[in-house]
């Protein structure tokens, strides 16, 4: 079997589109605290290019979005507007469902209580994190990375109490939103990444046995990074180790994809799992783009992207 795209003998099982890091917002570009531009109202025209091409296609089974869906810095008086008009954007897609997961971003503009029904994720106390099955080969994992996080849930809430602790011991300084004087990977512990809780870890290692039984290939998507191979160490989920030692536990899970690092990067672990972090849609200048389209074969996954999104293929071993 030839690898090389176009010379391939099989056809994909299925193709699905991607896109991350919208971040749309109606304001003047801006920066980010690295001194990257931002392009804040641009961003919307990329997932509308996204949209236009992947209905072009006539192919995709559905849209998985890699959170962040507005910026921060959108006026407060506007979040729930403007998280509407951005999924109103993706409810355009022609193909099938769109999915959601949560991002920093989202939960600085809304709680969650607003966010996921907003989203279509269906919750169960504020959860926000599921699985489905688009073919009996394969299985989606999508997780919440600020099941334990200092945003998003009630100040009073058992999961902020617990993150405020964790970073109090991590991060010793006064703006827990730094990284200053915390060195490797350490430097995930601030304010804008957050951990995987008890009862998710619990459910994931449910859904990995039963992928196991069922002999399915997963994937696993994630807003924050789960491999320091493949995003800067200030990005990472906090416990993405915790994470990555029950997956490894398991052969089923094939990749790992994620956003929230808005440069990209790609890695291959040491059990042979594939991270593969997106491009950010907010960091494009005007006229250039950054979404894809990933399809999907019994022996890899390979990532058609646009632009400034980078195509990968991820080669594995057919069986799970």
């Amino acid at each position: 079997m030839v690898s090389s795209r176009g010379l391939t003998t099989t056809q994909p099982l299925f193709s699905f589109g991607l896109i991350s890091d919208v971040q749309y917002a109606d304001i003047p570009d801006g920066r980010s605290f690295l001194g990257v531009p931002r392009y804040y109202r641009h961003s919307i025209l990329v997932l509308q290019r996204a949209v236009k091409e992947w209905n072009t296609h006539q192919k995709h089974m559905f849209v998985i979005n890699f959170g962040d869906i507005v910026d921060g810095f959108c006026p407060k008086d506007q979040s729930l507007g403007t998280v509407q008009k951005v999924v109103d954007e993706f409810e355009k897609f022609k193909g099938g469902p769109v999915y959601h997961m949560i991002g920093n971003h989202c939960l600085y503009n809304l709680p969650r209580s607003q966010l996921l029904p907003l989203l279509k994720i269906q919750s169960l106390d504020g959860r926000a994190y599921y699985d489905f099955s688009p073919v009996p080969e394969y299985r989606f994992v999508v997780l919440d990375a600020y099941d334990i996080s200092a945003i998003g849930w009630p100040q009073d809430h058992p999961k902020t109490l617990k993150a405020m602790k964790i970073l109090r011991e991590k991060n010793p300084n006064e703006n827990m939103n730094s990284p200053d004087n915390l060195e490797g990977p350490e430097r995930r512990f601030v304010m804008f990444n957050g951990g995987v809780g008890k009862e998710q870890m619990e459910w994931l290692d449910g859904v990995l046995l039963d992928a196991t039984i069922l002999n399915q290939k997963v994937i696993v998507c994630c807003h924050l990074p789960l491999d320091t191979g493949a995003a800067n160490l200030d990005t990472l989920l906090w416990n993405y180790d915790e994470v990555m030692n029950l997956i490894h536990r398991y052969n089923c899970v094939k990749a790992c994809l994620a956003g929230h690092d808005h440069i990209g990067g790609y890695s291959i672990d040491s059990h042979g799992i594939h991270h593969r972090v997106f491009e950010a849609a907010l960091e494009c200048p005007p006229g250039t783009s950054a979404f894809g389209y990933i399809e999907v074969y019994d022996d890899r996954i390979s990532l058609i992207g646009t632009d400034r999104m980078e195509s990968t293929d991820m080669h594995f071993s057919p069986r799970s």
